[in-house]
């Protein structure tokens, strides 16, 4: 079984389970304030393993989001060493986890009413490691149905997630979001620094093909 297959069904599992046992639900929340006054450091993992009870559309998207991009992902890190490539997904998948929530923690962990919860990060850590790996490869923008370039894809993604973080307002983690996304790419870059003049490489193919 892959990683990613067993990643999607953990995480289903466990949201389910959070759906019905709301003191399960609460004992794996991100909380800042009991990360940094109680030292319950596994919360910085836990909380992306369950899912907001009152929007099942949230764990069924991330959970698509992982099975779209995640294999692939995963069988590029295998490619040269499969022992080497699990350690690698794993590390871009929880490192995303963790990355993408520290400025959360550093600015909530005073804040006992701070809650946060759900994958994002992590697949945002996924999306981006699978944009840096295959930048010309068509995504698809909200469902709508035309095909967007990846690296065109994550500029928007980027710009988005920037600008609503700022805005506020949405109860959307999108700082986790955005943060994800870059651990995906410093990490993935940094498993294969040829990945940077081969992402440029393809892009410019891709652009000249146009002409």
């Amino acid at each position: 079984m892959s990683i990613t297959i067993l990643i999607l069904i953990v995480t289903i599992v466990v949201s389910l389970l959070g759906f019905q046992r709301k003191d399960l639900l609460s004992k794996l929340l991100f909380s800042p304030y009991l990360i940094y006054h109680n030292k319950e450091y596994y919360r910085f993992i836990t909380h992306a393993f369950i899912h907001d009870p009152k929007n099942l559309f949230h764990l069924l998207f991330n959970m698509f989001v992982l099975f779209q991009f995640g294999g692939n992902v995963e069988q590029f890190f295998m490619s040269d060493s499969p022992s080497l490539g699990v350690f690698y997904f794993l590390f871009l998948y929880l490192g995303g986890i963790v990355f993408s929530s520290m400025r959360d923690y550093l600015q909530y962990k005073n804040d006992s009413s701070y809650l946060a919860l759900g994958a994002s990060g992590a697949i945002s850590a996924i999306l981006f490691s699978h944009i840096i790996i295959y930048p010309t490869l068509s995504l698809y923008l909200f469902f709508i149905p035309i095909p967007i370039p990846s690296f065109v894809f994550g500029g928007l993604y980027l710009w988005f997630e920037q600008y609503m973080d700022k805005k506020g307002g949405d109860h959307i983690a999108h700082g986790a979001h955005f943060y994800g996304a870059i651990f995906g790419v410093i990490f993935t870059v940094f498993t294969n620094f040829s990945l940077i003049p081969d992402f440029f490489t393809q892009i410019g193919a891709y652009l000249v093909s146009f002409f």
